[in-house]
């Protein structure tokens, strides 16, 4: 009896609170009514008044509240405030009430907007306090235009942070600059506890201040916080400085910034803690230029583009802006002529900017006695340009001139060969201050000025695992830097590059992924490569991509126009292509999913059977687009498919033209490893369809394995379609549960014979029917009642299609 005594009781108590409140709650209501021009308006229930009071007074009546039975506190539920809401989320699961329906009913009256069709929503409660918070952020919404946003006791920003897993910033970094701001201290603390991915999108030009907040912010987020994915989308002009940065600080790398004040989280120990010489060296491996000094020839190649673009700058000033033209001229003009006096970059153990000692050791006399007998002979820096023939500047210059500084060390050659390569890559015409790119790389100058750290007084911390680059152009300087930090980017374990316009950068990306995998602990197991041209054909970039990561498992890779391989390996490249793509046959590796877009263009099948063969624990492979020269090469990829990857489960073909290959694609049907095949638009039932579609039958009537067959947009029609029925037959040992039939000219007639025949044969459910952009439309009820048969063996999957639009396909069926 105890329990129907606190029923009575708590049902008492919110009967007496409601009739306390009930008076004032009724004058308010009754008020516009009785001034209304239309006359009194049915005035609310009374449940509804004291729902409205109780839900004014939560700060007070909260835990009675809670208390209240479950049928009391479902009515009151729709009732509160986002907050209280929120609040009571733990409570409702336990009385066995759902708010699913109620946030769902707050996303679409607030948010007014419908979410992906491909977007599967399990929880509407974070997925609406993520939108919130994010609007708020960005001061896209206003909290007091509606009373369920709006509590005093609440902070929109706090409360609704600790649901926040994924943040995108976009346009000029809106938001960075509240987020890091004293105030919101917890919010942040909060999100990086929290949150996952960050994404930044239509980013623009910033300023000093706003990239300032956003180092702060990353620092917070991805070196003492949780986040493992940064990408970025649709950056037509990369601001290289504000690129640089997200990438140096989502490698791990961080310094606070000028003017900026120590991170209280990092610890006095660690405070101003320089890498030593060893951390060094691992991070960026043997034989390489040190970061340090690649990041200060990018910082100085970022600050001619700026001053370039103010043209403010006296010409008269020692001979420091030259064209590119007139550069290699004057590096050309006189054979050692052209050598420069260049400085190493300080160690690690000096002082940023310190000058060399005068007296130096036996082994670099030489060198410096070579360097001022050259000096002497070199014209002044003002002097007219020699009229030489324009040439790109060689990597045999460069060794050439590395000549007079031995003893400096490899580190100084590389450094030296780097400035200039950089130089090289410059588009004529486009202006370039030789002589800052010289002192900015090579004097131990500090490029924090420009918003970028300093590598090698820089510490490191936590790296993201996953990033993601959509449509950001990158030019040289951006890409030096991503090729460096990948090289010993280790925890890196996802790397998404689309439509970047990389271009003869590639062969760098190829060196940097040969030196990533050769470290210890490389974790980078997924690939994705997409751009618009490429210097080297897909196979063969694939070839090198599997050669230089044979540790790699998801490998997606895409090339929508043919290559121009008149010239590809430009001055700058980390290695030729002989060296890059090589002859020598692929070594096992460990790939387990391979997805490939193709230009336009018959493929040699050897070279994609030679991948094939060296990816023995293959499980998925798609090919987009593939065009093989004859059918016979095309058997000979699937004969490799049959011999090589045993364990190849799943295989799909898109827009491929298969018309001719039907004794091929019968020989897949009746591979008995395969468990799902996919023939997207592939003009299955072009030729001969009356004889083809028996065979093909009768070999899937015979595969057990098959487990799903997707055939979209070949065509198939009512006559295919009552063919295919024949699989589901008593005869039939075929397992198949997922069938895909869309966009193949089917009318409503043909399906219904199709379920009428499933019902005769007894087939139990066997999955899930796809029929999407048929011509169902053409007889509503009809559709309507073999949907309906249909969906007593399988779950059927459509969508309401105008079929009219489908003209093109229904004249070439006729």
């Amino acid at each position: 009896m105890a329990a129907p005594e606190a029923w009575r009781a708590r049902s008492c108590w919110f009967c007496e609170v409601a009739a306390a409140t009930t008076m004032e709650a009724t004058s308010r209501e009754a008020a516009p009514a009785k001034s209304s021009a239309s006359g009194p308006s049915a005035p609310p229930a009374l449940f509804e008044l004291c729902g409205r009071a109780v839900s004014a007074h939560m700060g007070v009546l909260e835990s009675g509240v809670w208390a209240l039975p479950g049928p009391i506190l479902q009515s009151i539920l729709p009732l509160l405030n986002i907050y209280y809401l929120e609040r009571i989320e733990e409570t409702a699961l336990k009385k066995g009430l759902s708010t699913q329906a109620i946030w769902r009913r707050l996303w679409d009256e607030l948010m007014k907007t419908r979410p992906s069709s491909l977007e599967s929503v399990t929880c509407w409660r974070a997925k609406f306090m993520e939108a919130f918070f994010s609007h708020v952020l960005r001061g896209t919404i206003d909290v007091s235009s509606d009373r369920r946003l709006c509590d005093q006791r609440f902070s929109p920003l706090l409360h609704s942070s600790r649901h926040v897993r994924q943040l995108t910033i976009c346009n000029m970094l809106q938001g960075a600059t509240e987020l890091v701001a004293e105030p919101n201290r917890r919010v942040l603390e909060t999100l990086a506890s929290c949150l996952h991915t960050l994404k930044f999108r239509h980013l623009l030009f910033s300023d000093v201040a706003a990239q300032q907040s956003l180092r702060q912010l990353l620092h917070q987020l991805i070196h003492h916080g949780a986040v493992s994915q940064v990408s970025l989308y649709s950056w037509p002009v990369p601001e290289s400085a504000l690129f640089i940065l997200i990438l140096t600080m989502s490698a791990g790398f961080w310094q606070p910034g000028p003017g900026g004040l120590p991170c209280r989280l990092c610890g006095e120990a660690s405070r101003g803690r320089a890498p030593s010489r060893d951390e060094g060296s691992l991070l960026l491996g043997s034989r390489r230029p040190r970061r340090d000094a690649a990041e200060r020839c990018a910082a100085a190649l970022m600050a001619n583009r700026r001053k370039s673009e103010v043209k403010q700058m006296p010409r008269a000033a020692p001979a420091t802006r030259v064209t590119r033209r007139s550069t290699q001229e004057s590096l050309l003009a006189g054979g050692t002529e052209s050598k420069r006096e260049l400085h190493p970059p300080a160690t690690s153990h000096e002082a940023p900017g310190s000058k060399q000692p005068t007296s130096a050791p036996a082994t670099t006399s030489s060198a410096s006695a070579s360097s001022s007998t050259s000096s002497s002979k070199r014209a002044p820096a003002s002097s007219a340009p020699q009229p030489k023939p324009l040439k790109r500047f060689k990597r045999a210059a460069g060794k050439k001139g590395a000549r007079t500084r031995q003893g400096s060390g490899a580190e100084s050659e590389d450094l030296y060969d780097f400035v200039f390569i950089v130089a090289g890559e410059k588009e004529d015409g486009e202006e370039m201050e030789i002589g800052e790119v010289a002192c900015g790389a090579l004097d131990g100058s500090d490029p924090s000025c420009l918003g970028l750290p300093t590598l090698e007084a820089s510490q490191r911390f936590r790296s993201i695992s996953t990033l993601e680059l959509f449509t950001v152009p990158l030019s040289t300087e951006a890409a030096l830097t991503l090729c460096h930090l990948l090289s010993s980017w280790v925890s890196l374990e996802s790397l998404t590059l689309s439509y970047n316009g990389l271009g003869s950068n590639i062969f760098r990306l190829l060196d940097s992924l040969r030196a990533l995998s050769g470290q210890a602990g490389c974790r980078l197991r997924a690939l994705h490569l997409s751009d618009l041209f490429s210097p080297l054909p897909i196979l063969e970039l694939t070839r090198a991509i599997v050669r230089a990561l044979p540790l790699l498992r998801v490998l997606s890779i895409r090339v929508d126009h043919p290559s121009q391989r008149d010239n590809p390996a430009v001055p700058g490249n980390a290695g030729p292509p002989g060296h890059v793509i090589g002859d020598e046959e692929i070594p096992e590796n460990c790939l387990e999913q391979l997805e490939m877009g193709f230009p336009r263009g018959a493929q040699p099948a050897p070279l994609l059977c030679s991948v094939l063969k060296a990816s023995g624990s293959l499980q998925q492979l798609s090919l987009d687009s593939a065009t093989f020269a004859s059918p016979q090469d095309f058997g000979l990829v699937l004969q490799t498919l049959k011999e090589y990857n045993l364990a190849l489960k799943r295989l799909s073909f898109h827009d491929m033209n298969l018309a001719d290959c039907q004794s091929e694609v019968l020989f897949l049907l009746q591979n008995l490893t395969l468990q799902e095949i996919t023939f997207s638009f592939c003009r299955l039932f072009e030729k001969r369809p009356a004889q083809f579609l028996p065979e093909m039958v009768a070999a899937m009537k015979g595969n057990s394995t098959l487990k799903g067959l997707r055939l979209p947009g070949n065509r198939l029609g009512n006559a295919g379609l009552l063919a295919l029925a024949d699989v589901f037959s008593e005869d039939s040992s075929s397992s198949l549960c997922q069938l895909d039939i869309s966009s193949n000219c089917i009318k409503p007639d043909g399906l219904l014979e199709f379920a009428k025949r499933l019902e005769r044969w007894g087939r139990g459910a066997f999955g899930h029917l796809r029929l999407f952009q048929n011509w169902l439309d053409q007889d509503a009820v009809t559709a309507r009642e073999a949907i309906r048969r249909l969906r007593a063996t399988c779950h059927v999957v459509s969508d309401s299609w105008d079929s009219s639009q489908a003209f093109a396909d229904y004249v070439s069926t006729m």
